[in-house]
Formats: C-alpha cells, structure tokens, sequence
C-alpha cells in the first residue's frame, strides 16, 4: 500500500498520471473558463474571491505534480497560467484584471500545493526507508 501511494505521489504511476494530465487539464479550463467570463454572465454571489484564487491555483499546482510535472515547473507553470489569465482579464467587460492580489493568492496557493506535495514525497520515502 505504502509503495503505491509513494508512486503516486510522486507522479511515476504512468496509469494515474494520465488521468492526474487530464484533470489538471480540465481544472485549467474550467479556471481559465470563470475567470475570463464576463462578470455579468457570473453569479452575484461568489464566495470570497481570494481564497477561490488559493484554492483553485492550489488544485491546479497539485494536479500537476501529481501528474509528473517536477514541482518546481508545476509551480512556476501555475504561476504563468494566472499571470496570464489576470491580463488577459484586462479585456473582459467588467472584470478588473492585473490584480497583484489575485496574483498573490494564486501564489500563495500554488506554493502550498507544491509544498504539501514535496513533504508527502520526503515523509514517503522516509517510510520507505524504515
């Protein structure tokens, strides 16, 4: 059991990285889908917009290096995704992109993922080792 979730976590179980590829893929777009809707065509209430920034670029990252990405470049690559998509925003009617707290928050999110995912791998291979 403990080999298969080290595998796992470590994104080198080629049957779930597939499927880790498309659900990132799939978080991407409905991301990328909610963000460059224009705000009209949105709910009135939305939870608050910070942490669905955390949340979602946290998601994104962790889906990524579950995937296999290494998990510096899975950061890095969710971090670009929001960049752009908070530029990108600039041209939506009524949505406020650029917004360097957005940015922050998906940060802030996709670096936790990414360092929750990192300590699982070390705690695993710790256990491996025993």
């Amino acid at each position: 059991m403990t080999e298969w979730l080290d595998r796992l976590a470590a994104g080198e179980d080629r049957h779930w990285c597939r499927r880790w590829t498309v659900l990132a893929c799939l978080a991407a777009l409905v991301i990328a889908w909610g963000s460059l809707t224009p705000s009209s065509e949105l709910p009135e209430t939305l939870p608050w917009d910070k942490a669905s920034h955390f949340i979602g670029y946290a998601g994104l990252a962790g889906l990524g290096g579950l995937a296999g990405l290494r998990l510096p470049l899975a950061f890095l690559a969710t971090l670009l995704l929001g960049s752009v998509i908070e530029f990108a925003q600039l041209q939506v009617p009524g949505r406020s992109g650029g917004d360097w707290a957005d940015m922050l928050a998906n940060g802030l999110g996709a670096g936790t993922a990414v360092l929750l995912l990192f300590a699982l791998r070390k705690y695993l291979a710790a256990e491996r080792r025993r």
